[in-house]
């Protein structure tokens, strides 16, 4: 079985809560800064293709999707 892995790298996030918006069952966003919040970095898989779309949709690239 695959392992599904979600990262994120707040440092990275400019904050446009494309994410947040998309999936909101994955994503927050920090109320003072905007940055990502990461609430599941091991989503189900009903979320994986929320996931992959939020990594393709973030325009800083501050989301990973990684299956290994």
């Amino acid at each position: 079985m695959n392992r599904f892995t979600v990262t994120v790298d707040p440092a990275a996030c400019c904050a446009m809560g494309r994410c947040a918006a998309t999936e909101p069952g994955l994503f927050d966003q920090d109320p003072d800064t905007g940055t990502v919040i990461l609430l599941e970095p091991t989503p189900p898989p009903a979320l994986h293709a929320s996931a992959r779309l939020c990594a393709e949709l973030c325009p800083c690239g501050a989301i990973t999707v990684s299956e290994d």
